[in-house]
């Protein structure tokens, strides 16, 4: 049979949609830095800005991503997909040491005036890591330890980032729980893993003992349902039991409810145990008490001063906005939020976002851009933004999941991973729906190291994607 002479093709529509990203990116730095007169002087003076900074970046991420596709072998970045990774930890090791300190937090390399985040570049390194340890192990992740070992790979430098300390970094690492799920995951520890987040984020809102009187009526409740049908005075009391936890809650007596909650759980449990409905009666005890015990402990922490004081204030921020401090750490938060509620359905126009343009809202050209784009292009704006996110995210699913190989498939959706969560957090940052945490807008926010990194990711899953069907 004839070797076909069709010459593979880069995916066009990825590379349509990385384009028009970087472009409203440049264009929105431009907008939001320049002055009102526009810039004045030779070329050099405006490469100088921060418009001129992220520009030369774009330019050598086109440079690399040509590279990628024309003088490096696929096979590199799957033979070197471990030293790639070691390498990028080392760094992560070294900027500790010798790294530069910026606004509070040692993550940079310092040179001619031009700084690298090596934290970004670790984003790349554990992509490439995930992959190749997933096309060992595909299909065995129902083992704990192959789950334990998937999970130490990105693991290592979330902890080392985080000891920049960087926690907006840190927190994208979780984003390979994507690929791990694709490749076998059970869903139920994303089950508890919600559970976890949700019970922790009520500990910090409510007080125990009125959780504690909610979890147990739910249990109640639960128990209640699963009696057989004969038993209705058992429904009827799980009902009541509810009903008297809500009154006893509203009327202060929350661990008076509790006790009689507590008495009746007690009796349906030892229903049940006779029944031999074991499974139904460890699985509740299990969520109930690590319920319990999470509200518990995130209540202690945010009452005493366990967490610094930049922190604590954060979650105040996020959480009990109305006992935030206007002119300290709520500043920024409800800034932005003013910026996007100025801009209104189509904005005010490129130059014309005063709150963004006249330092209102502060770090408007790298952690909150989206303000600035909620504000100079409205509610139009921002929805274009989020359907070409979507479209970008849904292109790389396509390309993964068309891939023969398992390390080209997991490297996608490790890809997809981060950048899922890059934007949900910065998107959910600006409008205060997540914590404050100083992540970038992928290809949007102002950041070289960021942007080459993306590149990279982009580069390599379409060159990968571009040799999909050689054996």
């Amino acid at each position: 049979m004839a070797r076909s002479l069709k010459r593979p093709r880069t995916d066009v529509t990825t590379v349509i949609l990385y384009i028009f990203l970087v472009c409203t990116g440049l264009l929105m730095i431009y907008s939001v830095g320049a002055p009102p007169d526009g810039y004045t002087g030779s070329t050099l003076n405006l490469l100088t800005t921060p418009f001129g900074k992220q520009f030369i970046w774009a330019g050598i991420s086109v440079g690399v991503w040509v590279c990628i596709n024309y003088l490096i072998d696929r096979k590199v970045w799957v033979v070197g997909a471990y030293p790639i990774y070691a390498v990028t930890v080392l760094l992560l090791l070294l900027v500790l040491v010798v790294g530069k300190e910026i606004n509070g937090a040692r993550s940079w390399f310092s040179l001619a005036g031009f700084t690298f985040q090596p934290s970004e570049l670790a984003k790349f390194g554990a992509c490439l890591a995930m992959a190749a340890f997933l096309s060992q192990y595909s299909g065995k992740l129902d083992q704990l330890r192959t789950v334990v070992y998937g999970c130490i790979i990105w693991l290592i430098p979330a902890v080392v980032i985080l000891g920049q300390p960087d926690m907006g970094s840190t927190l994208v690492f979780t984003g390979f729980l994507l690929v791990m799920y694709r490749e076998g995951l059970t869903p139920l520890l994303f089950v508890l893993g919600g559970f976890t987040a949700f019970m922790v984020v009520l500990g910090i809102l409510f007080p125990f003992q009125y959780l504690l009187v909610a979890l147990l009526a739910l249990c109640v409740l639960l128990y209640a349902l699963s009696l057989p049908r004969r038993s209705k005075l058992y429904g009827l009391l799980g009902g009541a039991a509810g009903a008297a936890a809500y009154v006893g809650v509203q009327s202060g007596y929350g661990w008076q409810s509790a006790a009689g909650l507590g008495i009746l759980l007690f009796a349906l449990i030892g229903y049940h145990l006779s029944q031999r409905n074991t499974r139904l009666v460890a699985t509740s005890l299990f969520f109930i008490s690590w319920g319990l015990a999470l509200t518990f402990t995130a209540n202690y922490v945010y009452t005493s001063d366990v967490l610094p004081a930049h922190q604590h204030e954060r979650i105040v921020v996020w959480l009990h906005p109305e006992d935030a401090d206007p002119r300290g750490s709520y500043y920024n938060l409800l800034q932005s939020k003013l910026a996007i509620a100025a801009g209104g359905l189509s904005g005010r126009g490129l130059q014309q976002g005063t709150m963004t343009r006249f330092d209102y809202v502060p770090e408007q050209q790298t952690d909150f851009i989206f303000s600035a784009i909620g504000e100079e292009q409205g509610f139009i704006g921002v929805g274009m933004l989020i359907l070409i996110f979507g479209l970008l995210l849904y292109r790389i699913t396509v390309i993964a999941e068309r891939q023969r190989r398992t390390f080209a498939r997991a490297y996608a959706y490790g890809v997809a991973g981060i950048l899922l969560v890059h934007f949900l957090v910065n998107v959910g940052m600006t409008m205060g729906l997540v914590p404050v945490i100083g992540i970038p807008l992928p290809f949007i926010s102002k950041g070289g190291s960021s942007l080459l990194s993306f590149t990279i990711m982009i580069a390599v899953m379409l060159k990968l994607d571009k040799h999909r069907g050689e054996v």
